[in-house]
């Protein structure tokens, strides 16, 4: 089977020759793989929208998955250019990531991405982040105030490399291939501020379902774009939105079904006009949301952090594994970081015993693996040996 064939078998809920895998991780992790393995990429082509190291990683660890971004085809006009800034096309880090995508540096250090979000890095011992620093629709009292925000303009994407992108990778191998079109709620908290956007769709929620609505609005519009130019060869829609904490919701379930779901389902219904699958991801407990998720016509779920209230591996497929797949699932928190080559090995036997029987099942982390993560752990994961569907 090629990556792509055993992807979309598993995801047929059919069975495999091997359980496929995908790979997620930080940049500190990519650049000591890239380090400890020094591999050769000379027959790699070069691109400004992956970089050759990265992608001669994942074809040592056999990952069966590739991610583009919609991030990564923004091109705005000049007008758009803060005052002071410069763009950086790869990361506010200053270092090399797997794709590129846009932001606006200063000297003073702050970043700002394609939605106007202030940002600035944010170190800590498992890696460093952009975190969110200020809001800057936080003080709109508003929908007027909103309107006259410089919002992105579809026009402004340019999905036109996207074709030579995929052929390059498939003059290699066939890989699975999403496409990452972006996140509602999340994206508008973090115009607004958290504590504010969940105050008002309490109590007035006429300024946060505007701002949802503008996402929902561009979002839908690029992935009509992508699919219409592009779709035969992309496999995959996928959106992000962490509406869970590790033991609940961050709303009620009534909130969620009344405000997240009907935009939700916009991403949903026009990734299945062109008859694609789509993946949704969010940390946490997501339990009480997928019955829903299916209702929405949600594919796979990710990344199955199941270490997070009803979150077991052995349950969600017991109630959900004929109608839901399954991509992650490997302990980000204790196991990778913590434990020894062999507790990962284990973890990653059972995890196939209890997801991946007929199919149904992505093997990868439960986040981003992180900085702290030994690199014989990794390897470990990715072991060839271990990839043996559970009912062979």
């Amino acid at each position: 089977m090629t990556p792509r064939e055993r992807v979309r078998t598993s995801l047929r809920h059919e069975n495999v020759d091997r359980v496929p895998v995908d790979f997620l991780a930080t940049v500190e992790i990519w650049q000591k793989l890239v380090e400890r393995l020094n591999l050769d990429n000379s027959e790699i082509p070069d691109s400004i929208y992956y970089d050759p190291k990265w992608e001669a990683v994942l074809r040592y660890l056999k990952a069966d998955c590739r991610i583009l971004s919609y991030d990564q085809f923004f091109e705005p006009p000049e007008s758009f250019i803060k005052e002071g800034t410069v763009i950086n096309w790869w990361d506010a880090l200053s270092r090399s990531t797997p794709n590129r995508m846009f932001r606006q540096v200063n000297n003073e250090g702050d970043i700002f991405d394609l939605w106007g979000h202030h940002l600035r890095v944010a170190k800590n011992p498992t890696g460093a982040y952009e975190e969110c620093v200020r809001f800057p629709l936080k003080k709109a009292s508003n929908i007027n105030d909103i309107k006259n925000y410089l919002w992105p303009n579809p026009d402004w994407w340019n999905f036109n490399p996207l074709q030579k992108i995929i052929e390059q990778l498939d003059k290699y191998e066939e890989y699975h291939i999403r496409f990452r079109i972006g996140s509602i709620f999340e994206v508008a908290w973090q115009l607004r501020g958290m504590d504010t956007f969940l105050m008002d769709l309490a109590v007035d929620p006429k300024i946060p379902l505007y701002i949802m609505d503008r996402l929902t609005e561009i979002y839908v519009e690029n992935t009509k774009r992508v699919l219409e130019k592009i779709g035969d060869r992309l496999d995959m829609v996928y959106f992000y939105d962490d509406v869970a904490t590790q033991n609940s919701l961050m709303m009620s379930k009534e909130m969620w079904r009344k405000y997240i779901r009907p935009r939700h389902a916009q991403l949903v219904d026009v990734s299945k006009k062109y008859n694609k699958k789509v993946m949704y991801h969010c940390d946490g407990s997501i339990y009480p949301l997928i019955p829903e998720l299916i209702e929405l016509g949600i594919n796979v779920l990710n990344p199955i952090q199941v270490d997070a209230k009803n979150m077991e591996a052995k349950r969600l497929k017991s109630e959900f594994g004929d109608k839901l797949c399954f991509h992650g699932g490997i302990d980000v928190i204790k196991t990778l970081p913590k434990g020894t080559p062999e507790d990962v090995k284990k973890e990653v036997r059972e995890r196939i015993g209890e997801l991946g029987k007929d199919g149904g099942y992505i093997l990868a982390s439960t986040h981003h693996i992180q900085s702290n993560t030994p690199i014989e752990n990794i390897i470990a994961m990715y072991d060839m040996n271990l990839r043996k569907p559970a009912n062979r």
